[in-house]
């Protein structure tokens, strides 16, 4: 089989690279983080100095960083790794670093004559433990060819999609993102309601998804803890997916509609929101932690006073 880089493990990260490594892959990791690093080595996965150690010989090189500068710097910066390695590897971006960022690396790519493809991925913590992601995939269609077996391991039936030329990936995950930011939003205020109304959070769960406000990020990430077993929720709001990554991706979506003259006025609202409870010290809780943001309730990361509520 193959040898696989992963350059940014994590709680995504090392449950893909554990599918990649079951899959029968050689996959090697490295990342700045040591409780990354330990969880990737308990998993069976060796951890390295650098990434240039890591990506020596390799055959497929992974990216999931947090934003376009990570990936940027690791691949086509200076010192990156489309400088030093073989012009037979072939790199595969699984970040959300936006549709600019993407279509800039392609272009660095090209320059040093390497492969790349940018292919966000959807189904968070939950998906990538399960091997059940989506993935959306930009780029040409022989280099997305080729990572297509690396992406099949963890990808759910179905679920990998080319959806066209440099950038594509990141533009469908933009827009993708946007209405699962609102959604959830909307899932925590409504929540929030039912509660004040008296309402039983897990009967109003059960009748809401097979209903019409059914949505996924009330369905499988409830903000109601006690509702759904694996939603952060129910373990205290650990995130799976970061409010301020959250946070990140709707700025992301607003870039894009002031680039094509779109007025994202519900976006903004909620991006609005998230940047409160961001700057309220919520930013690394889930991003369903909205729910006890705006019932004034979350306790922020770094102290035990209970917060203004962000909405009344």
């Amino acid at each position: 089989m193959s040898v696989v880089t992963w350059i940014g493990l994590g709680k995504m990260g090392v449950p893909m690279a554990r599918h990649l490594v079951e899959a029968g892959h050689d996959v090697r990791g490295f990342d700045t983080d040591r409780v990354a690093a330990r969880e990737a080595e308990a998993a069976g996965i060796p951890v390295y100095s650098s990434p240039a150690d890591a990506a020596a010989g390799a055959d497929v090189v992974i990216t999931m960083l947090p934003a376009g500068p990570h990936v940027h710097k690791a691949l086509a910066g200076p010192n990156g790794l489309f400088s030093v390695a073989s012009k037979n590897t072939l790199f595969v971006d699984f970040s959300t670093i936006g549709i600019d960022h993407a279509k800039e690396i392609h272009a660095v790519a090209e320059a040093h004559g390497q492969r790349f493809v940018d292919a966000p991925v959807s189904g968070g913590v939950t998906g990538a433990s399960d091997g059940t992601l989506s993935f959306m995939v930009g780029g040409s269609g022989r280099n997305f060819a080729s990572a297509r077996p690396f992406i099949e391991p963890i990808a759910g039936e179905d679920k990998i999609f080319h959806t066209g030329g440099p950038g594509a990936g990141q533009a469908f995950k933009v827009v993708n993102n946007l209405i699962m930011a609102v959604c959830v939003a909307v899932s925590s205020e409504g929540l929030l309601l039912a509660e004040r109304l008296g309402l039983d959070a897990k009967l109003f769960h059960d009748v809401a998804v097979v209903s019409s406000a059914d949505n996924f990020g009330l369905r499988d990430w409830c903000p109601a803890p006690g509702v759904v077993e694996r939603a952060p929720s129910s373990h205290g709001y650990e995130a799976g997916f970061r409010a301020k990554l959250i946070l990140k991706d709707l700025g992301l979506a607003l870039d894009s509609g002031v680039s094509t003259n779109t007025n994202l006025v519900i976006t903004r609202t909620v991006h609005a929101l998230y940047s409160q409870m961001v700057n309220m010290g919520g930013g690394d809780y889930d991003c369903t932690a909205m729910l006890p943001a705006l019932a004034g309730r979350l306790q922020p990361k770094d102290g035990p006073s209970t917060v203004d509520a962000i909405a009344s």
